[in-house]
């Protein structure tokens, strides 16, 4: 039946961890609207997607532009009638001495991995609080609660969005909506400046590891929400 299938929307999906969630919702038989910048990748998740099941939305833009933001809430909204999750996976990251960074810098990060956050999660909440339930859930970073040299710009963000993530969840408890962070360690993905799947990887996370995390978040039952959960590497110290 309709509504035994759960509706999902997922940012920075095009790759990474993004899409490797993507593609375990789709599998296991979710709707999909799924939004990055990369027309080209999205629209080639999208035909994937289509292969295992249903067709998802997609769409193409920039997470901290208001009106996209809302624009991609509000037709994924009508179109599947209900907005189960929201993943904000968004993210981006800029590397070294502070001093080296510009202004556009720290707009660029902040804009991405903090105002994102904040501006889909603004606009799934209408919806999510007249379902009296929903689910929000934000990929953030060990870097939310640590720091390290040459990551002030990117350390500062993630600490930004982990403090607004802890606010709301306090705020929409009382309406039946779900708020979860996952703080990550080193993942193979393409942020980093080796290729995904470089030997040097080789004993991180898998993008199917975080993916599996995020699920198993997602799988608990209604009066159960998990707050928070930070995940390694067995060979990172933390």
């Amino acid at each position: 039946m309709q509504s035994q299938i759960k509706t999902a929307i997922i940012t920075g999906a095009s790759k990474g961890i993004g899409r490797a969630l993507a593609l375990l919702l789709a599998k296991n038989n979710f709707q999909l609207s799924i939004v990055a910048r990369s027309q080209g990748e999205l629209k080639d998740l999208a035909a994937e997607i289509t292969e295992i099941g249903h067709r998802p939305l997609y769409f193409v833009g920039d997470v901290s532009d208001e009106a996209f933001a809302q624009q991609t809430i509000d037709k994924t909204a009508h179109t599947f009638q209900k907005i189960d999750f929201l993943i904000n996976n968004a993210g981006t990251g800029t590397f070294g001495p502070t001093e080296s960074f510009s202004g556009q810098s720290w707009d660029t990060i902040f804009d991405t991995n903090v105002k994102g956050t904040f501006l889909f999660s603004k606009a799934v909440l209408p919806w999510m609080k007249e379902a009296k339930k929903g689910h929000i859930i934000s990929v953030a970073s060990d870097v939310a609660k640590r720091v390290f040299d040459g990551g002030a710009l990117y350390c500062s963000s993630k600490y930004a969005q982990h403090a607004f993530t802890e606010a709301l969840r306090k705020e929409v408890r009382r309406d039946g909506i779900k708020v979860s962070t996952v703080y990550s360690g080193l993942v193979d993905t393409m942020f980093h400046p080796e290729p995904q799947g470089s030997e040097s990887h080789k004993e991180w996370l898998s993008c199917e590891d975080m993916a599996d995390s995020i699920f198993y978040i997602m799988n608990q039952p209604a009066h159960v929400v998990i707050d928070e959960l930070m995940i390694h590497p067995l060979s990172q110290e933390y």
